[in-house]
């Protein structure tokens, strides 16, 4: 490890299953030998000038599933099994205060590939109803129930119509996408895979081939 002029490196702590950025703390030579050895994390305070053992205290301790350097050796990217909150302060990410709302579009690179569009959805849809974060919507949706869904399901749909009978294309486009969030949603909800709704237009397809039923 390269380490800075203080003997410490930055260690990014990562869910190793929800991909989420956890904290942001410091290792020196031994915090990073005892995270290997004992396969929990262990840093450097700064302000404290000593060793720390996350979760000591709190209980709130990190199983360490992989670490990575990164190409110039000056970082550290621990994966973790988080065993209760990251924060000092309750929440389960340091990462809390957004300054940019979530949702806000970069740069976007085409694509026309609808299918791996909505299996990307489909895996944050089920990662937000299994952890449940601070702040997401779909977290509310899951929150409030299938009532809930079922209402925003229909409100959106209503809402596709309008656009439909009106001549502005990126507002009805929107309006398209909602749509198929909430529907999205409503399948995670009735614990229904994607693949379900393939294998049925598959065989209506099949069936028109074979049996001359009304065309799809």
């Amino acid at each position: 490890m390269k380490f800075d002029e203080n003997d410490l490196v930055p260690a990014v702590i990562q869910d190793a299953e929800t991909k989420d950025v956890l904290m942001l703390a410091y290792m020196n030579d031994e915090s990073l030998r005892r995270t290997q050895e004992t396969r929990e994390t262990w840093f450097w305070s700064r302000s404290r000038s000593e060793l720390w053992h996350k979760g000591a205290v709190s209980g709130n301790t990190q199983s360490v599933i992989a670490m990575f350097v990164d190409c110039d050796q000056d970082a550290v990217l621990v994966r973790v099994r988080p065993n209760g909150p990251a924060c000092h302060t309750g929440e389960r990410s340091c990462f809390h205060q957004s300054v940019l709302p979530e949702g806000v579009p970069g740069p976007l690179a085409p694509t026309d590939n609808l299918g791996r569009e909505l299996e990307k959805l489909y895996e944050v849809i089920e990662s937000r109803k299994r952890e449940r974060p601070e702040g997401s919507y779909t977290s509310y949706l899951f929150q409030e129930g299938i009532d809930k869904i079922l209402k925003k399901v229909g409100e959106e749909a209503a809402e596709t119509l309008i656009a439909a009978k009106n001549e502005n294309q990126e507002n009805f486009v929107s309006e398209v996408a909602d749509l198929i969030y909430h529907l999205v949603v409503l399948l995670s909800a009735r614990n229904t895979k994607l693949n379900e709704i393939a294998l049925e237009l598959a065989r209506r397809g099949h069936q028109q081939v074979t049996n001359g039923n009304k065309p799809i």
